[in-house]
Formats: structure tokens, sequence, C-alpha cells
């Protein structure tokens, strides 16, 4: 891993090490527990149809939605999608089980056939191919080519589940010999939403089209690229037989993933919209369209910095802002787009006393937005996975966090870090790399 072996000892005696350590060993652990999984899915649960989510954005969203349409059960690690996780969520498929839903991650070329082939699925589900992991990967032609491989793994007698509404998604359609399922809003998808309408802040309604049975569907998922997990979810449970209006009622609970549109109310009737998972350029767009339609006194929106922007990152930063003028009163931001950000929101109309200095941390960043508040608003959170900016939510609802490092890649949800209240103490330099003070 990233860390020196000579620091191991040292980690141990940090709450927030042994978690980084643990994390090591389960990576060097894969050559031998993607074998036993291999074997595993060719011996013990070979009859279960395993349900494989991949996809540049939304993975997580469908994975949980798919599973709860399909009555699969959550595991706390469920959403885990690289290497030795992949291989642990084959091996805790139940030898009764009839079926199963794993998310698939990749960052680098190669890494899809390998899961494929462990994996076997008997259904792939493709949300999206986006810029994610470009710099490692290539272009969108190159990281569309990496994705199909789990596709081009199907048997015959399998199912791709393609996103209609993308067309590099939907290149996959040549490279399968399965049957192709699209979903989407286009009007070919054979799983089709329309009449779109935001019901905030308890998700969204739209009228379905399945195979051409119509219905009415509600769920809790907010913005328009939101509701791709639940035609997904919808397809996958068409193809696996079962009962249409009983799905659509499972569909109905089922909740955001943490951390992705996610509403969540504090004191004062603010609501804060958390997408601070990742944000990835097409992520980031997609949350200020969706953020453009909910209603509030006022919009709020902090932001941090852009995963992977390319290399003239100034342009990309600047249209953002410029994006936050035109539906935001006040734009923070935390990390390090501060002047690009703000050039272009102030080149769109939005007063500089409207922009304000969120720092690199979660403290302050909680504390410029403090300043702010005021009954009624909404608040949209979005910045890249490292900085960990449900810290501030945390903070702003009262709880105790201690843990203030600017990037973090320990690979645990905030809720649950040990260092979370705590504090790294005087051992926060004895970190691996991408964490800093």
């Amino acid at each position: 891993m990233m860390y020196r072996l000579r620091d191991v000892p040292a980690m141990l005696a940090s709450p927030g090490g042994r978690t980084q350590v643990m994390g090591g060993l389960l990576f060097r652990s894969w050559p031998l527990v993607s074998r036993l999984a291999a074997l595993y899915r060719r011996t013990v649960v070979r009859r279960t149809r395993i349900v494989v989510v991949v996809g540049s954005f939304g993975k997580s969203t469908t994975t949980r939605a798919v599973a709860a349409a399909l009555r699969v059960p959550e595991h706390a690690a469920m959403l885990n999608n690289a290497f030795t996780a992949v291989a642990l969520a084959l091996l805790r498929v139940g030898r009764s089980q009839p079926r199963a839903v794993i998310e698939v991650g990749i960052a680098e070329r190669g890494q899809m056939a390998r899961y494929a082939r462990m994996i076997r699925p008997d259904v792939a589900v493709v949300t999206s191919v986006g810029s994610e992991h470009a710099p490692k990967i290539g272009t969108l032609d190159d990281i569309r080519d990496e994705k199909s491989r789990m596709v081009r793994a199907l048997p015959a007698a399998g199912v791709a589940v393609l996103n209609g509404d993308d067309p590099r998604v939907m290149w996959m359609a040549g490279e399968t010999h399965a049957r192709v399922v699209t979903y989407g809003f286009g009007a070919a998808c054979d799983v089709r939403a329309s009449d779109l309408r935001l019901d905030w802040p308890d998700g969204s309604r739209f009228r379905v089209s399945v195979f051409g049975r119509e219905r009415d569907v509600a769920v809790r998922f907010v913005g328009r690229h939101m509701m791709y997990p639940a035609l997904a979810a919808i397809a996958v449970s068409q193809i696996e037989g079962l009962d249409l209006d009983e799905t659509l009622t499972l569909l109905q609970s089922a909740p955001p993933a943490p951390g992705r549109m996610q509403p969540f109310a504090l004191a004062g009737g603010v609501i804060l919209l958390r997408d601070e998972f990742k944000s990835t350029l097409e992520t980031m767009h997609a949350a200020l369209d969706a953020f453009a339609e909910v209603p509030a006194q006022r919009r709020l929106v902090l932001f941090g910095d852009v995963t992977e922007p390319p290399a003239d990152r100034i342009p990309v930063y600047e249209e953002l802002g410029a994006r936050v003028a035109a539906i935001a009163a006040h734009l923070v931001v935390t990390g390090r787009g501060l002047q690009d950000y703000a050039a272009g929101a102030m080149r769109a109309g939005m007063p500089a006393a409207a922009i304000h200095d969120g720092g690199n941390g979660p403290r302050q960043a909680a504390a410029a937005l403090r300043a702010l508040l005021q009954p009624g608003d909404v608040v949209l959170v979005k910045g890249r996975k490292g900085q960990a900016l449900d810290r501030v939510r945390l903070i702003l609802q009262g709880d105790r966090v201690e843990c203030d490092v600017g990037l973090c890649d320990v690979g645990l949800p905030c809720v649950r870090c040990p260092v979370l209240a705590a504090g790294w103490g005087a051992r926060r330099m004895v970190l691996r790399r991408g964490l800093t003070p």
C-alpha cells in the first residue's frame, strides 16, 4: 500500500491507523481471496443468479435499488466495489440464495476482465460511461471498452441491462450475444420514464412504461440522473419475473445511498442536499441541474474540489462557478478552487460578497456556512470524496468532530470512522499518502 512498513507500529497505536493497516492487509489478500471466490462461484453458488452493476457513476444507488427490488438484503460492505471487497461480496452469497447483487468499480485497464472471470454474471447493468479515471484508462471510448468487458462476459442466456440514453453504453449492445434490455427517458427504451416531477424533499414522481405497461412511480431519489437507478431496478425485476406492482412498492421505500443526492434536515428548517461522495465533472453538473429545481427561500452551495479535472482545470471551475451564480444566493468553497470558482461566478453576476472562503477543512467550511444560514435555506454540499464533507453536516447538527484533515484516504464513512470524534492527535502525520493536515 502507500504507507511505509516501518510506519505500521505507529499506525497500530491509532484507531485510524489500524483501519488503514487492515485495509492494506485486505488489499494484499486479493490474489488468494479472488481465486477462492472464483472457485466458490463455480461450485457452491453456481446456480445463484448474479446481477453485477458497473459504470462510471450511479453504481451505488443502482446497486441498492436493484437489491431492494429483488429483496436481496443489504450488507454494510455492499457498496465496496474493488479488489478483495468484490471477492468477499461473492463469498457472502449464501448457498441457497436465489439472487445476488454485486457492484464493481475499476480504476485501471485490465481490471474489469478479471472481475468478470471471477463473478460470471447472469445480468450486467451498465449505468454510464464518464470521465472518471480518464488519467489512467484514457479517452471516453477507452473507458467504454474497459467497462464493456463485463457485458462481453455474459452467457448467451444472460441479459445486458443498458442505459438507453447513453450512446457509449448502448454501443455495448453490439458486444454481446446476450439479450439486451434498455432503460432511460428515450422513446425507444424498454423501461421508459416520462412526466418526471420533483416532490421535494421526499423524492420524485414519474410515469413509467415497462414493456408497454404503464404505472405511476414514487421514489425517494432526487434529480433526473437519480431516476436511472430506479429504472434499472425495474428492468432487472422484470427480467427476473417478479411482480411489477410489488417492485414499485419496494422501490418507493428504498432510501438514497448516503452522500448521493440525499436530503438531510437540520434545525431551523434548513435542508442539506448531501452529494459529497464524489465530484466528477458529470456529477457536478447533474447535481446543479437537480438543485436548480429545488424550491427554497434561498439556495446555497458548498463546493469542494472537482475529482480528476482535466489538465486545464480553470475553465472547468469557472463554468461551474457561473452555473452556481445563476441558481444560488451564496457560494462557499473549501479546498483549492476558490479563485477559479469565484472568477466564473462573478463573471456571471454573483457579487463578490456572496462568495466565501471555506478554508481547507470541515471546521472552516461549517463556520462559513453557519454564518450564512437562515430558516428555510437549502444547501447543496458537493465535493471530492477525500474531502469527507459529511463532516460539515455533522458539525452543523452539533456532533463532535475532531478530525480536520484536508484530504482523507481512510476509506470509511465519517460516521463509522473511529477518528471522527477522537481526532488524529500527535499521530496525524503517520498516514497513508493522501491524508494531509
